[in-house]
């Protein structure tokens, strides 16, 4: 996702809908200024308000994103899903005020790193995080992500899973309590090949097949073939990343 043309797509399609950007501002309860910094490529829109936004402009957050049109909220994305090996143990070590520190620092690193390359932060559950990408080179994006903040933690027990498909942006969960997430069979597979990378994968980075392949093999892997992998029914080949620290 570049920022630049999200903010211009956004731009161009608000004028199009001869809206201004108090109007888009009143629509999503937040400031003028915000709307303002969007179009100028300053920032970008929170995943929590995106899909809103995209409906508010007429348009499909994947278009929103850079992409064509196609599905509503469904594109093609890459995904990272994290955790952290020794969890358990460290929480009984821990008061809660503690891990919630400890967690923070961890999950402060991971999220400045996808920022930096246009990553989408999607949510925190326990010692996991979440996030996509989207739009040219979002493979590319999410492994230099990956690398990044393994090497800003500076912790062993940080696991990170990569995959790439079609995902879905919604809100998910009853309509008083639910927000913006991402879902579908790419989500699910990120996260069961996550298990077997927190076992196995020494580096602690695990890129799967159909990610590696979208990347024509810019990074060094040692590669990983599983006959049987817990939940999915044919096998799988992991790319564990090597990199430097």
């Amino acid at each position: 996702m570049n920022i630049k043309y999200l903010g211009k797509r956004i731009r161009e399609q608000r004028e199009k809908r001869n809206m201004k950007q108090v109007d888009i501002a009143h629509a999503l309860q937040i400031s003028s200024q915000a709307v303002s910094k969007w179009e100028r490529g300053e920032n970008a829109p929170d995943i929590t308000i995106l899909l809103d936004l995209a409906k508010l402009l007429g348009v499909t957050t994947d278009w929103l994103l850079g992409g064509a049109s196609g599905e509503l909220d469904t594109f093609e994305a890459t995904v990272i899903c994290t955790s952290m090996n020794n969890f358990a143990k460290k929480s009984e070590e821990c008061t809660p005020k503690e891990m919630a520190l400890w967690a923070n620092s961890i999950f402060f690193n991971i999220t400045e790193a996808s920022l930096q390359n246009d990553g989408i932060p999607v949510k925190y559950v326990g010692d996991g995080y979440l996030c996509f990408f989207t739009g040219i080179d979002h493979t590319k994006r999410a492994i230099k992500t990956a690398i990044t903040a393994k090497v800003n933690t500076l912790n062993a027990d940080l696991k990170m899973s990569i995959h790439s498909g079609q995902i879905y942006l919604g809100s998910i969960g009853h309509p008083d309590y639910c927000s913006s997430d991402i879902i579908g069979e790419t989500v699910n597979k990120a996260f069961i090949h996550l298990h077997w990378i927190a076992e196995n994968c020494t580096s602690g980075i695990g890129i799967s097949q159909k990610s590696f392949s979208e990347i024509n093999s810019q990074f060094k892997t040692n590669e990983h073939y599983i006959k049987k992998m817990i939940g999915i029914e044919n096998p799988v080949t992991i790319h564990e990343l090597i990199y430097q620290e």
